[in-house]
């Protein structure tokens, strides 16, 4: 029985973290400073399969134990071995000092991937500094992966800014350049949506 919090690698050689000790699983690759937040639904046989916020599949963990991890490069799956207990995936808490530097750092990220200026602003509480402070990454992840398609300078044209708030509903919508980020403080990591789902919003589907 593997432990609530573990780390896994798979057939190919990557290496994540499954946290499952919380309501939300939440899942991180070690070469990625992304963390996805998982909704588990029952599979066929007694399968249970992890999905992301875009109801996409991206784990499915069997009823003996096995694991198979579903990636960009290996959509049809990778069998994960157990390599062990792994350290539980946290929100820091940081204040608003913090919270500019990395808005700065998503903003230069996202301008370096896009080659123009994308500036990233927020209205954010104490509270909130922290999801939003992920979210700006997250968003800031989601230009720089657009950037290496063929079809990135439609897709990156369609934001001029990026704009993180709070809210009842975390999504992301696109409207008149500006890419808006809700975010749900109350549900921690989950609060926020994934670069997929940001990327989707920009239609790269």
């Amino acid at each position: 029985m593997a432990p609530p919090v573990a780390r896994y690698v798979s057939e190919g050689g990557m290496s994540f973290v499954l946290d499952r000790s919380q309501p939300r699983p939440l899942l991180k690759f070690d070469d990625n400073p992304e963390v996805w937040a998982l909704r588990a639904q029952p599979g066929p046989r007694g399968d249970v399969i992890y999905k992301n916020d875009l109801g996409e599949p991206v784990i499915r963990a069997t009823r003996l134990g096995g694991l198979t991890i579903f990636t960009d490069l290996r959509p049809s799956g990778s069998p994960a071995a157990l390599a062990g207990m792994g350290p539980p995936i946290r929100m820091p808490v940081i204040g608003p000092q913090v919270l500019l530097e990395r808005l700065a750092q998503a903003s230069a990220r996202a301008t370096r991937a896009a080659r123009r200026l994308i500036p990233f602003e927020a209205d954010a509480s104490p509270e909130s500094s922290a999801i939003v402070a992920d979210a700006a990454m997250v968003a800031a992840q989601a230009v720089v992966r657009i950037s290496r398609r063929a079809d990135a300078r439609d897709l990156l044209g369609r934001i001029s800014r990026v704009h993180l708030v709070e809210g009842e509903v975390s999504e992301a919508r696109v409207s008149q350049g500006v890419m808006r980020i809700t975010v749900t403080v109350e549900d921690g990591l989950a609060g926020r949506p994934s670069s997929d789902r940001i990327m989707a919003a920009l239609g790269a589907q």
